[in-house]
């Protein structure tokens, strides 16, 4: 037997899990999410478009797509958003082109959004798994808040009460982590994203294939449409 005749056929590629990340500003959600990039192949992270103007050490096209907010305004009415929010008084959005050509590549893509995103995708009954990242507790919360030194003092105030109503929310969501040390949060949601990958659901296409290798079974209907 040949060696060409004798190799594995190509196993086809399944789409990426869409992946939800919220927690109360200060938690620590977008380090976390970064941390895993790096550590977890085939993980990559939904860039947002915002009206916000760019902070000290940000890059357009890389932090964020900063636009001007009648151009955001403009993308709203043409129905370019998975979804989009006022956080603060600027606006954030997730481009659904951008996100939906990562998840047919196969791509795990990770939706860093707060809770009124997270919302309009539900009512969309669109496919994603979603996580509420939690501080340990809001003394903590407060610490992180006022240690970064960017915030007035009335905007900690408004975002310490904005994480009030928030945090409640997190009974929408499939899964909930503590962030309460970094690495071990970074593993949780990792882990997560293994298990999905691993879902019968998700990788249907890829055991098919297996399935199809084997004697008299390479016809077989499955009933899944």
């Amino acid at each position: 037997m040949s060696s060409e005749a004798s190799r594995p056929p190509t196993r086809p590629r399944p789409r990426g899990t869409l992946l939800i990340v919220s927690a109360p500003s200060g938690t620590g959600k977008t380090t976390v999410v970064e941390r895993l990039v790096d550590v977890l192949e085939g993980v990559t992270v939904s860039r947002s478009y915002t009206s916000r103007p760019a902070r000290a050490g940000e890059r357009d096209g890389v932090d964020y797509n900063f636009v001007r907010r009648e151009r955001f305004e403009a993308m709203v009415a043409q129905g370019e958003f998975l979804e989009w929010a006022d956080v603060f008084g600027h606006l954030y959005g997730t481009r659904r082109e951008d996100t939906e050509a990562l998840v047919a590549l196969g791509q795990d893509v990770v939706l860093v959004i707060d809770v009124q995103g997270a919302r309009q995708l539900r009512r969309q009954g669109f496919d994603a798994v979603s996580v509420f990242v939690l501080p340990p507790c809001y003394e903590v919360l407060e610490r992180r808040l006022r240690g970064r030194s960017e915030d007035t003092e009335d905007a900690i105030r408004r975002r310490l009460e904005t994480a009030r109503r928030e945090v409640v929310e997190y009974y929408d969501y499939d899964y909930v982590i503590v962030n309460d040390d970094l690495e071990t949060c970074v593993r949780a949601l990792g882990t997560i994203i293994l298990a999905e990958r691993a879902r019968c659901t998700n990788v249907r296409p890829v055991a098919e294939a297996v399935i199809g290798t084997f004697p008299g079974l390479g016809d077989r209907r499955t009933g899944t449409g």
